[in-house]
């Protein structure tokens, strides 16, 4: 399993940042545009164990997964939000977002991604894995939200 973590200062309120996070398809979209569909599924109270069908864009090809909310938190000076999902059959895939207010205008924001093979054959593929995917997401995500407060 590889796992990857990229952390980044955004001159943005935190319920700012975290409407991207856990809020409509529409703020999604502006963070992570290939999701082009997340709808629910089952809702827990808690969040956690919620599942969404999501549909997502790679060039022509759409591929569609349920993505299953592992951790929920959701207060004024910290939120977390991790899902995890199946991609293709072949990888085994989580996301944590952990956001805490540092000041009424400044958000630290941390992302961690991890990809488990599922098949022997794709191991080969993580040996090449950079942290490419997650410093480029944290970056677009610090962009967005400052871009919205005006920064």
């Amino acid at each position: 399993m590889k796992q990857w973590t990229k952390e980044i200062e955004i001159n943005a309120p935190i319920d700012r940042v975290w409407k991207y996070l856990d809020g409509s398809l529409e703020n999604m979209q502006k963070i992570m545009p290939q999701v082009v569909s997340n709808e629910p599924v089952t809702i827990t109270e808690g969040m956690v164990g919620s599942v969404y069908l999501q549909k997502y864009k790679e060039g022509k090809r759409v591929m569609e997964y349920e993505v299953e909310t592992l951790d929920y938190l959701d207060t004024p000076n910290e939120k977390k939000l991790k899902v995890g999902f199946t991609l293709g059959g072949m990888f085994e895939i989580t996301a944590r977002y952990a956001l805490v207010k540092i000041g009424d205008e400044k958000t630290r924001f941390s992302y961690t991604a991890t990809n488990k093979p599922l098949k022997w054959f794709v191991k080969l593929f993580l040996l090449f894995g950079s942290d490419k995917v997650v410093v480029d997401f944290v970056e677009r995500v610090k962009r967005v939200a400052e871009k919205e407060v005006g920064n």
